[in-house]
């Protein structure tokens, strides 16, 4: 995705209008689809990030894995609506079949230090998956993209702030990564909100293709860089 959402941004169900802001940051490819106009090769991490993170009390982000690939096209096919205004990959409902055949190529990116992609549950809801994380290779040396969508029934919870600040710290616990990043369109207030609340600075905005109905054609970079102390 492009990233951060706030709901689209909000916590309402049904069809968000397209301006509304979303609790994503959209980062292409999370959950399902490849990153539009990345570069082709990405320089492996040296180290890998753990595959279960407790981002707070009841709330866990796994590694994405075959056997969750039903629960996470369900939670992609009732967020349509949701996604649409802000990720490409959104404008049409995956099969079952797409969703495995991406998260198999999900792993084998983790695997090659590339993408690490998580799926959110919670404990109180068992075997269900509200939404993905992932920390994405494709900005360049010693930094990661964070990128992020919640479902519409779980926005508003602080689970994206949550979730963004323990992908952060895992970040910066990998070997070489100095810089953290998140990218969303200007319209999306409540993905900037969480990269605010987060500590990350706007570091500039830049001209952007349109590739979904609610983006504007600019973007923001809000950038967090690892203290001395780290």
């Amino acid at each position: 995705m492009n990233h951060v959402m706030p709901s689209p941004c909000g916590g309402a169900s049904g069809s968000p209008p397209s301006s509304a802001p979303s609790p994503y940051a959209p980062s292409p490819g999370t959950p399902d689809a490849p990153v539009p106009g990345a570069p082709t090769l990405r320089t492996p991490t040296l180290g890998r990030p753990p595959e279960l993170l407790r981002p707070a009390e009841g709330i866990t982000l796994r590694r994405r894995s075959a056997s969750q690939s039903l629960a996470l096209n369900a939670a992609v096919r009732a967020n349509l609506d949701h996604l649409r205004p802000w990720l490409e990959w959104a404008a049409e409902a995956p099969t079952v079949a797409r969703t495995a055949e991406l998260t198999e190529a999900g792993a084998a990116a983790w695997d090659a230090g590339t993408d690490f992609i998580y799926l959110v549950g919670l404990d109180a809801e068992p075997g269900r998956v509200i939404g993905s994380f992932g920390l994405h290779r494709r900005i360049g040396p010693g930094a990661l993209e964070i990128g992020y969508w919640v479902g519409t029934d779980h926005v508003g919870r602080g689970i994206a702030t949550a979730a963004a600040r323990a992908l952060t710290e895992a970040a910066f616990a990998l070997p070489g990564i100095h810089r953290v990043e998140i990218h969303c369109d200007p319209a999306n207030t409540a993905s900037a909100a969480v990269a605010r609340r987060l500590g990350f600075r706007l570091d500039r905005e830049v001209a952007a293709p349109v590739r979904a109905p609610g983006e504007t054609g600019r973007k923001q970079i809000w950038v967090q860089e690892r203290h001395p102390e780290r």
